[in-house]
């Protein structure tokens, strides 16, 4: 498994969340309320993703230490 291909991919998905989040703390039509309706998707997406990639690390490592073994 290419754990860094991987790792490279979703610090670019990272980055176009960060990109979103700028764009909606930028908005100034938009009141408190409304601001942190459009950043929870956005929070909830980037904590998804950052756990999956942990969780990928984790296997990648197991694979190995039991391929070593």
């Amino acid at each position: 498994m290419n754990v860094e291909f991987i790792e490279q991919k979703l610090n670019e998905i990272f980055k176009e969340l960060e990109k979103e989040v700028m764009s909606v703390l930028m908005d100034e039509s938009l009141d408190k309320k409304q601001t942190n309706l459009h950043m929870k998707p956005l929070t909830s997406t980037k904590q998804i993703l950052t756990n999956a990639l942990d969780s990928i690390k984790m296997v990648d490592k197991l694979g190995k230490e039991a391929l070593d073994n």
